[in-house]
C-alpha cells in the first residue's frame, strides 16, 4: 500500500527564526502514531534549509526535510541557482521540480524539468515533479492531453525503479493560490490517468508504487475526500502549510 506523503510548500514565506517556530509548533501538534501512517515533509525556502535540518536531526522528528526547486547541473556559472549537490549535503529528502509558478512565471520547460528530475535523483534525493493544466486549457477540453505529456517529458529515459520510486504532484493551474479546488472527483479522474500512463511507459509495478499527490488550495476541508480517492496518494499544500495547525489538521485528516 502506498503511504501518503503530505508536502507543505512554504513557497517565499517565512525567515529562519518562523520556519524553525513552525517546525516546533508541527512537533507538538501532530500526535507522534500519526507518523506510522503518513509521510510528512516542509519544503522552506532556501536560507531555511539549514535551520530547518538543524532541528529535524537535533530533535530526531519524523518530518522530511524538503526543498523548492534546484538547478541541474552540479556547479557552473549559473548565478543565484542551487545545485543539487548543495542540497544533499544537506540531507534534502524531496526536491519539487516543475511546480506551476516555475514554469509559468519563470520559464522552466518539459526539458529543463526532466534534466532537474534526472539531478535530484543522480544525487539519491526523491522528485516530486509537478504537472498540471491552465484554466483555458481546462475550459478547451486538454487536460489530460497536457499533463499526461509533461509527465511523459518530464520522466524520459527514466528507468521503471526511478519512477517507481518518485512523487507526481498534479496540481492544476488555475487552482493555485485561488481558493478554487478541482472536485475530488475531477482530481481523481486525472490522478488515475496520471497512474495509468506510468503503467503503460513503465510498467505495472511501477504504476502502482508512484505517489500522485494533488495540489490547489488544499485546506483541512477538503482533505479527506481527496485522500479518500483511490489514485490520490497525499496532498502539496501551499498556503494552509503556513499556518502549523491548518497543516497539522491536513496531516491528521490525511492519516485517516
Amino acid at each position: 500500500m502506498r503511504r501518503p506523503l503530505i508536502s507543505g510548500n512554504w513557497k517565499m514565506n517565512l525567515n529562519h527564526y518562523e520556519a524553525i517556530t513552525i517546525v516546533q509548533k508541527l512537533v507538538y501538534t501532530i500526535p507522534n502514531e500519526t507518523y506510522e501512517t503518513v509521510d510528512v515533509s516542509v519544503h522552506p525556502p532556501f536560507t531555511d534549509i539549514r535551520s530547518v535540518q538543524t532541528v529535524i536531526e537535533a530533535d530526531s522528528l519524523d518530518i522530511f526535510l524538503g526543498a523548492q526547486h534546484c538547478h541541474w547541473d552540479d556547479h557552473g556559472a549559473y548565478t543565484g541557482e542551487i545545485s543539487p549537490v548543495f542540497l544533499a549535503k544537506l540531507d534534502v529528502d524531496y526536491v519539487v521540480c516543475g511546480h506551476s509558478e516555475r514554469r509559468e512565471l519563470f520559464g522552466e520547460t518539459d526539458e529543463m524539468v526532466a534534466a532537474k528530475v534526472e539531478a535530484i535523483l543522480r544525487h539519491e534525493m526523491l522528485p516530486i515533479m509537478c504537472v498540471g493544466e491552465t484554466l483555458d486549457e481546462r475550459e478547451a477540453g486538454v487536460t489530460e492531453d497536457k499533463v499526461l505529456a509533461q509527465v511523459r517529458a518530464g520522466l524520459a529515459d527514466r528507468s521503471a525503479e526511478q519512477v517507481a520510486s518518485l512523487v507526481i504532484a498534479y496540481e492544476p493551474i488555475w487552482a493555485i493560490g485561488t481558493g478554487r479546488t478541482a472536485t475530488a472527483d475531477d482530481a481523481q479522474a486525472v490522478c488515475a490517468a496520471i497512474r495509468s500512463v506510468v503503467s503503460t511507459d513503465w510498467g505495472s509495478d511501477a504504476g502502482a508504487a508512484v505517489r500522485i499527490q494533488y495540489g490547489g488550495s488544499v485546506k483541512s476541508g477538503n482533505t479527506t475526500e481527496l485522500m479518500a480517492m483511490p489514485d490520490i496518494d497525499g496532498a502539496l499544500v501551499g498556503g494552509a502549510s503556513l499556518d502549523a495547525d491548518e497543516f497539522a489538521r491536513i496531516v491528521q485528516f490525511a492519516a485517516g
